[in-house]
């Protein structure tokens, strides 16, 4: 295969550098395809030409930002999705940077190509009250609902991601003195997150009612006994919050998403008083700055730690009653 053709380059890049030497995840080489494919249909329709005929070459540092542009304008995709396209044609011309030194230079003006600053939504998370009245409402005589309840709990105590749910086998819950969940997470790192006696019982309960023992299967399934999807964790979340929304209409006015019940159970820690280092290794960030998210857009933390510091601005009288009626009787006197 010529080396000179794009097609070589990235067929090297899928089946070979991503899964086999930095060993990423299926979710990652699932988006970075997408990435590809949409931006081999932009080269086919704005430059006619197609994938085959494509030679690295082919790619500038404007050509790309033309894309950026068509993504945003014509797919109307948001900054943060078109952050991630970049992302991803980032890391295949990095890749290629050292495997082809003569297009140094090309691959480096297209890693120049910034990522657009996107506005800063505020943090949605749930307070500790709508967490409970969520957890009230599945009834645990049922089967469906146990298993529900059982996704609600798990999702809140062990801030996991949704796929990190998604992939628990029976095995991953581990029952001993201390329950924990084993979380395979983004560069398939794996970290055990403790789980309170309460969320322990409740998932023991639907292992042993549904029969979701075997080890090869999914800890969550549907109804046809498939592994459980994102939009299926999500449809199951709305269900439940509608419900709670009619209870108490004061409640939930933000859309609760999987990643909501992530959130919450970082801020409710960090309301807590529990150490950023072990809320960032809960949640299984790389770094803490990444954490550090949390204390920074918490109002409660925001409050106190402002309460701590500030200066009094209390009104203090320097002299008493007595000293004022005094220094008037001496102005009279004297003046």
């Amino acid at each position: 295969m010529d080396k000179n053709r794009f097609s070589y380059h990235l067929t090297k890049y899928f089946a070979e550098y991503l899964p086999k030497q930095t060993a990423a995840s299926p979710n990652t080489i699932r988006s970075y395809r997408d990435t590809f494919v949409q931006l081999m249909e932009f080269y086919k329709t704005e430059y006619r030409l197609p994938p085959e005929n494509l030679e690295y070459k082919e790619f500038n540092a404007e050509r790309i930002e033309s894309f950026l542009v068509y993504l945003e304008e014509v797919r109307k995709v948001s900054i943060s999705t078109r952050n991630q396209r970049l992302a991803a044609i980032h890391a295949f011309f990095r890749y290629l940077q050292y495997r082809d030194p003569a297009g140094f230079e090309q691959c480096a003006r297209i890693l120049a190509v910034p990522f657009k600053k996107a506005p800063v939504k505020p943090m949605n998370y749930m307070s500790v009250e709508e967490v409970r009245l969520l957890f009230s409402i599945p009834d645990q005589k049922k089967d469906d609902q146990l298993r529900d309840l059982a996704i609600l709990v798990l999702l809140y105590e062990t801030g996991a991601r949704v796929q990190e749910l998604i992939d628990l086998i029976p095995p991953s819950i581990r029952f001993s003195s201390t329950v924990t969940a084993e979380l395979h997470g983004k560069g398939n790192k794996t970290r055990l997150v403790p789980v309170n006696a309460d969320a322990a019982a409740i998932v023991r309960n639907y292992i042993r009612r549904c029969s979701r023992t075997n080890a090869d299967e999914p800890l969550f399934v549907n109804r046809k006994g498939e592994k459980l999807t994102r939009a299926g964790i999500q449809y199951i979340i709305d269900k439940y919050v509608s419900t709670a929304r009619r209870l108490r209409p004061d409640m939930f006015r933000n859309r609760v998403t999987n990643h909501c019940f992530r959130h919450s159970k970082a801020m409710h820690l960090l309301e807590a008083g529990v150490n950023l280092i072990y809320i960032r290794d809960l949640l299984g960030h790389t770094s803490i700055v990444t954490t550090e998210i949390y204390a920074k857009t918490n109002p409660k933390i925001k409050e106190e730690q402002l309460k701590k510091h500030s200066a009094s601005v209390e009104t203090v009288h320097k002299y008493t009653q007595k000293q004022k009626e005094d220094l008037i009787d001496w102005l009279k006197n004297n003046l």
